[in-house]
């Protein structure tokens, strides 16, 4: 169902609001493909985590759904805009962080905080109250007077969250925002952005799993340009499980356990784990439909062994990760060179970089 806005086309499913969708994007570079007929959406008020590994298609993403790059197929819309057919009513929906924050080194943070707001349309008389609640926001008021060039990495990526946030978008799109941070900013950060939800829909490409886990509600997962899963982290752990196993230490007094603990009715197997001073662990993988914990423990206990560790194992969003990027991972066709039109970016001394070289060099590097 559609339903005509004030604002755009607005795509409602379920009484939530999607506010971003990607339908059937594609990006190739001449014979190279860097997104691969990518397809997922985002409701209103979501943390989306948007993972993958190097060289995935994470940047490439992005930059078509900020309007900086064209796809090559399919639509990308934010709050019902379309990024490349009304790109000026997607792009005052949309506040970008990338990797590298957007600063002028000789504007002070104040400065270039007036100057974003200009440039986005934000009337005179509101831009220095908005310029002062997004410095409060992202703890910079303390260097407002400090020239972005002077700035230390981590007030840069506060100082880039701050521009994001300025015209009070509907969706943010955050490219590694907590690269570079010490652990406390990290937290500070992290925090921020959780209370970002709700009044904004955050997209946040990260390669720190644990940032997922303690942010997102979703997760995006892509790999050589394609979706491989979409789903919840919890979701994902318990679709991609399979059998149960249990993690057990003891101490056993020189006894070799496996024997006693592969004869408990339901355990599939017993793996060794690690073997230390007479202290043994030991991956046990329990049959679907069995429950053996209560066996285990009176096993160790009719045996004499020294329980000291017993535990459900449940996969990791490192182990998920692992899992589904490695699966088809066949690596690059031989003679697979990504080339690019020079205008999709630029040099570092400011000049036009070789096409190939530039582009299969971002995509190597994509954050």
């Amino acid at each position: 169902m559609r339903v005509r806005a004030r604002n755009g086309v607005r795509a409602v499913r379920g009484g939530e609001r999607i506010v971003v969708e990607v339908q059937h994007v594609t990006k190739r570079y001449g014979s190279f493909t860097a997104v691969d007929d990518l397809s997922f959406e985002v409701e209103a008020g979501e943390i989306l985590g948007f993972l993958g590994p190097n060289g995935a298609g994470k940047t490439t993403t992005m930059r078509i759904l900020t309007g900086y790059l064209p796809a090559t197929e399919g639509h990308a819309r934010i709050a019902g805009f379309d990024v490349f057919d009304d790109p000026i009513e997607a792009k005052r929906r949309t506040g970008y962080l990338p990797e590298t924050p957007p600063l002028y080194p000789e504007m002070t943070v104040a400065e270039y905080l007036h100057f974003v707001a200009r440039i986005n349309g934000i009337a005179a008389g509101d831009r220095t109250a908005r310029v002062g609640a997004a410095m409060e926001r992202t703890s910079v008021t303390d260097m407002a007077g400090r020239y972005c060039g002077t700035l230390s990495k981590g007030y840069r990526q506060r100082v880039g969250l701050a521009q994001a946030l300025l015209h009070e978008p509907d969706v943010l799109i955050l490219d590694e925002p907590t690269a570079g941070l010490d652990p406390r900013q990290i937290i500070e950060t992290r925090r921020l952005i959780t209370e970002l939800a709700g009044d904004h829909t955050v997209i946040l490409s990260t390669h720190i799993l644990p940032e997922v886990s303690q942010t997102c509600q979703r997760v995006v997962i892509i790999n050589r340009g394609r979706v491989v899963a979409v789903d919840s982290p919890d979701a994902l752990t318990a679709r991609l499980q399979g059998s149960q196993s249990l993690y057990l230490q003891v101490d056993g007094g020189g006894d070799d356990p496996v024997a006693a603990l592969r004869g408990i009715a339901g355990v599939a197997g017993v793996a060794a784990a690690d073997r230390r001073d007479g202290v043994s662990g030991f991956e046990i993988e329990i049959a679907p439909g069995h429950d053996v914990r209560r066996e285990v423990a009176r096993a160790v206990v009719t045996n004499g062994w020294g329980l000291l560790e017993l535990r459900a194992r449940q996969m990791s969003l490192e182990d998920i990760f692992l899992q589904l990027t490695t699966e088809e991972d066949g690596g690059e066709p031989d003679g697979a060179v990504p080339v690019g039109p020079p205008e999709e970016a630029d040099a570092p001394d400011g000049g036009e970089a070789d096409g190939a070289d530039r582009i299969e060099a971002e995509e190597r590097t994509d954050g």
